[in-house]
């Protein structure tokens, strides 16, 4: 199956976690040096109710062997009566070099807001080495140990909130290829404070593809995130997404 061409969800999936999944948006380049994916949703519904809906999504992505470069644009904003269920947005640029077959350096930065969350704004920047564990191309593994700095400010509500961190950025990677018609990904974040261990994130991401026809999946996708200590008590430290959908690719 081709994912280097849009990708059109029919029924959609979303990741609410803070950790964005790059492994999941890096795709195979083949002979394409350039390749990516916009949508643009906006939903009006009157009924009982006023719901508004505008989602964006955007990936561009560009791989030569030596150098990879990733651009990611995820903005969602959801309100019932004039109240905001969902209003987050996510802007991410990362760049590798490769070093060798088996090692990359890595660099990003991440800027994003959620206002579930009380995250007025967060601005991330860090570095560090990405191993590729094994070769066999059914059976991805990568390993990557990053240092990041993180300035954090709280939403408006919450006045003279701001922290400015160091944090850890270790990820652990697969992409399995059992057979033609199963494809798994997952990934799993661990993100501690270099100064205080306890005061960590974790996320993990698992999405399972099963092919039905040629250009036709089902996916099911997994979101569970865990922030030690949120912005707020009234944030809950755990959060989880269980999503399926169909897949269509042309």
């Amino acid at each position: 199956m081709n994912f280097l061409r849009i990708l059109i969800f029919l029924i959609s999936c979303s990741c609410f976690s803070q950790v964005v999944n790059v492994e999941s948006l890096r795709k195979p380049s083949d002979s394409s040096k350039w390749t990516g994916s916009v949508s643009l949703d906006v939903s009006l519904i009157k009924n009982t109710n006023d719901i508004f809906r505008i989602a964006n999504k955007a990936h561009v992505q560009y791989d030569n062997d030596l150098n990879f470069w990733l651009f990611v644009n995820d903005l969602n904003l959801q309100k019932i009566e004039g109240n905001s269920l969902v209003n987050r947005g996510t802007q991410h640029l990362r760049y590798n070099r490769r070093i060798s077959e088996r090692l990359k350096w890595e660099v990003f930065a991440q800027g994003q807001y959620d206002a579930i969350s009380e995250i007025g704004f967060r601005g991330l920047f860090g570095t560090g080495p990405r191993f590729k564990i094994s070769k066999n191309e059914n059976y991805r593994f990568y390993l990557g140990a990053l240092i990041m700095y993180e300035y954090e400010r709280a939403a408006d509500n919450i006045p003279d909130r701001i922290q400015k961190d160091l944090r850890g950025s270790i990820y652990l990677s697969f992409s399995l290829y059992p057979t033609e018609t199963i494809t798994i990904i997952s990934t799993s974040y661990y993100q501690p404070k270099i100064e205080a261990f306890s005061d960590y994130r974790f996320s993990s991401n698992t999405s399972l593809l099963f092919k039905i026809f040629e250009d036709l999946a089902f996916k099911a996708n997994f979101n569970f995130f865990h922030d030690a200590f949120p912005i707020t008590s009234a944030v809950p430290k755990t959060q989880f997404e269980l999503t399926n959908g169909l897949l269509y690719t042309f």
